[in-house]
């Protein structure tokens, strides 16, 4: 079929929204509309002393001044994370009012909010706020967080959590017997998400109803709505939220913000709808930020490269309020940690800390990037310290598709895969036996040239909840998808289109998807976690399924076939339904005009269904292999060649997995070589708040990227399918920065690698400080060749 699964059909959406008819939130406009703009905090840490509204309140143009008063008797998102101490205790939680009353805990917080009838005045006014603040010292890493002033009175030393999992135990026994040990210190870089769109919202109000109706840039509206309703402290019935077309999100637009709810209360106070659109200053100081994790991994193994222990030590910056999600991702992402390799033992031990910088969130990958990216990096270390070439000790651990279902540290069931076959395909993908010759090739034109590889593994899904779908036949001959899920970039509208035109041969054009407004009455937990086609896709399929029981009841009765048995088909023309042994048949649309004007008992809506789908996480996987050129009198690096072998489960459309691949991995390679948020330590001031100072992948920078996928289909789903959104990004980390430390001889560097800490490293009489801490003890001693010099070039870099 042309337009059905497995075919690569060009998204439906995107004609739409490059002509330029795409409605974002910025788009929106309404009768009397109003603006606001943020006065936010100069300064990282500091009390409140007064705001004073007098003069802006009376500047042309503005309604009014929004402050800490107009919000008081209104709650906060609580944090519900399942998550414990390691001696029981719960986790205190960080109330983060809509506008704070005592203090401000980051540069960029709102104080207050301007409204007015222009976006200028509303923006000129803000400058006349006056707010009082009395600075104190603040807190920006996780090493300062310990010893800083207290962010939260009853939060000493600013510890969020201690939390530790897996076995101690096991882990001491297996490093004492050990062969070989091998530890490393790594850094998560602190990134920004940067969507394309930023955030924004309108409110409205209607005080007839006391109704109020949010329009804003989500990720599924009926999260956001509950949490609205519960920071309101409003009757969720009176209250809808519609997400139009979302121009990125990344995980980040999951998060409840102050904005969305003062845009309602101001809606209130003054009678007219209120807009605010984010500017990009705005975004890098107030939305939240993702990764920025340290993190000290150790890897046991025998002298054959077997591994027979992991071990992490970790501490995370969460900012100085927790999203819903803040602590899930540096402690119940590591249940990815060892990969699709068998480790016999493992434990991790985490810390989280506030500090006085913005929010950390959910950021493509939410603790699977950095949970791979430890595993990869120590079996690159111990390779290099073995003496064992980097794909045979990844080979010597995979898990054989024989012993599937494989059940790992944190009690995943693995249900499916064949990792040994995706590691031999990327392998010759990338052509990996031939790599010495283009080494060769590059140093005769006075480059360095290295490989890095790594074979990344995740779990997707998202929150468990029994997300539904819908489907409905329309008087105009249109199928109406209904789903919780929020397209911001992945192609719903055709995958899904894909899934009912091979199932009920609907005609490809003639199927239309509706999302994003929480009226729908459809609660799901959104698009996040790579969930949307394996539990909103199956979801969708159970109800094709209803549709085609419901079709071949309703044949029954409006041929009067009696018993007879009903089968459907798809022909050319479309999807019938036979009477068996019979010429007798109906086609589907004419069955749902029939029902539509003859109604009979049972089937007043005619053939509309519903589905839901609740089920385990999926496990996609795939290796990544990767060369690199860097140029030695300037540190730059350039990507010749990049290989990718995906196991996706069952591809619907490749085109738009292509693309999610692609997109996972330019965002990888803009954090490992590029992007780092930075605070000034001492003045917590965010020094990288512009696309001058934050550096973002460009173009040219970005690699051709030979992708090929080996299909495995999940077994714990009625589609055989498995997450692909975030997968890009997890295996690209540990491979970008492997094949810069193999080009440059060194044991590691931190991510972002610039070209100057490249320099530094090929330079080591002045860049000793660009090698981060590597050991390798009691190992065997290296035999010969290349690895036996890589591995001592490591043990000098300690």
């Amino acid at each position: 079929m042309k337009f059905g699964v497995g075919q690569p059909v060009r998204r439906k959406e995107d004609v739409k929204l490059v002509t330029g008819r795409g409605q974002y939130v910025d788009d929106l406009t309404f009768e009397r509309l109003t603006h606001a703009y943020f006065v936010r905090s100069p300064h990282a840490h500091a009390v409140i002393r007064g705001v004073d509204t007098g003069t802006a309140g009376s500047m042309p143009g503005i309604l009014g001044v929004l402050t800490a008063e107009d919000t008081a008797g209104l709650g906060y998102v609580p944090v519900r994370a399942p998550l414990r101490n390691r001696d029981g205790s719960a986790l205190p939680q960080s109330p983060k009012l809509m506008l704070p009353e005592d203090k401000v805990r980051f540069t960029g917080e709102a104080v207050a909010m301007v409204v007015a009838d222009t976006p200028a005045q509303a923006k000129d006014a803000s400058e006349a706020v006056t707010v009082e603040y009395e600075p104190l010292q603040a807190a920006v890493t996780v090493t300062q967080a310990p010893v800083a002033p207290q962010i939260w009175a009853h939060v000493p030393g600013n510890l969020v959590f201690d939390w530790s999992d897996g076995d101690e135990g096991a882990c001491q026994s297996a490093f004492a017997g050990a062969d070989c040990r091998v530890k490393v210190d790594l850094v998560q870089n602190r990134i920004s998400p940067a969507p394309m769109e930023p955030r924004g919202a309108i409110g409205l109000y209607d005080p007839q109803g006391d109704f109020y109706t949010l329009y804003t840039s989500t990720q599924g509206s009926s999260g956001m709505h509950e949490k609205i309703a519960q920071v309101l402290n409003h009757p969720p019935a009176k209250l809808r939220v519609i997400t139009p077309d979302v121009g990125g999100a990344f995980g980040m637009k999951t998060s409840f913000s102050a904005e969305l709810g003062l845009v309602l209360l101001a809606a209130k106070k003054f009678g007219r709808p209120v807009k605010w659109t984010g500017e990009r200053l705005e975004s890098f100081l107030a939305d939240g930020h993702g990764r920025d994790v340290q993190m000290t991994g150790e890897m046991a193994l025998d002298r054959d490269g077997r591994i027979l222990a992991l071990r992490l030590n970790s501490a995370a910056n969460l900012g100085a309020y927790m999203t819903h999600v803040g602590p899930l991702i540096p402690t119940m992402g590591l249940r990815v940690m060892g990969g699709v390799y068998r480790v016999p033992a493992v434990y991790a031990h985490v810390k989280g800390y506030f500090t006085n910088t913005t929010t950390v969130t959910a950021y493509r990958g939410a603790g699977r990037p950095e949970a791979i990216y430890v595993t990869e990096r120590l079996m690159d270390l111990a390779a290099a310290a073995l003496d064992l070439d980097r794909l045979e000790i990844r080979r010597r651990n995979l898990v054989a598709k024989t012993e599937l279902p494989w059940r790992n540290w944190k009690g995943l069931s693995i249900d499916s895969g064949d990792f040994a076959a995706t590691l031999d395909l990327a392998a010759q993908t990338a052509g990996w036996d031939s790599f010495p010759d283009r080494r060769r090739e590059s140093e005769a034109r006075g480059k360095r040239r290295g490989r890095g590889i790594s074979y990344y593994f995740e779990a997707s899904g998202g929150p468990p909840v029994n997300e539904p779908a819908q489907i409905r036949f329309r008087d105009d001959g249109i199928v109406e998808l209904l789903v919780a899920t929020q397209t911001n970039g992945q192609g719903h509208d055709t995958t899904f289109a894909q899934l009912v035109h091979e199932h009920l041969g609907v005609p490809f054009n003639s199927i239309t998807i509706r999302q994003g407004d929480s009226a729908d009455g459809l609660s799901g937990a959104g698009t996040v976690g790579s969930r949307s086609l394996q539990t909103a896709g199956s979801a969708l399929k159970r109800a094709l399924d209803q549709v085609i029981e419901r079709g071949k009841a309703a044949t029954r009765h409006v041929l009067q076939a009696g018993s007879a048995g009903i089968t459907f088909r798809i022909q050319e023309g479309g999807g019938q339904f036979e009477v068996t042994g019979t010429d007798r048949s109906i086609a589907l649309g004419e069955l749902v005009s029939v029902l539509r004007q003859d109604p009979i008992p049972g089937f007043e809506n005619g053939l509309d269904a519903a589905g839901a789908f609740e089920g385990p996480p999926t496990f996609p996987n795939g290796c990544h292999i990767c060369e690199v050129e860097i140029d030695p009198e300037t540190g730059a690096v350039s990507i010749p060649r990049y290989a990718v072998v995906d196991d996706v489960g069952r591809v619907i459309n490749p085109l738009i997995v292509d693309g999610q691949i692609q997109g996972g991995v330019v965002q990888g390679l803009g954090q490992a070589l590029l992007e780092h948020c930075r605070y000034d330590p001492d003045s917590g001031q965010l020094l990288t708040a512009t696309f001058s100072d934050y550096a973002m992948p460009r173009a040219d920078q970005i690699p051709e990227l030979d992708i090929r996928y080996n299909e495995v289909p999940c077994l714990t789903n009625p589609l055989g399918v498995k997450g692909a959104g975030e997968a890009g990004t997890i295996g690209s980390l540990p491979a970008l920065v492997g094949a810069i430390c193999d080009a440059a001889g060194v044991a590691h560097l931190d991510m972002p690698v610039t070209p100057e800490k490249i320099w530094r490293a090929l330079h080591p009489a002045d860049g000793v400080a660009a090698v981060r801490a590597f050991s390798a003890e009691t190992c065997p001693r290296p035999r010969s060749g290349m690895a036996a010099g890589s591995a001592q070039k490591m043990r000098q870099a300690k």
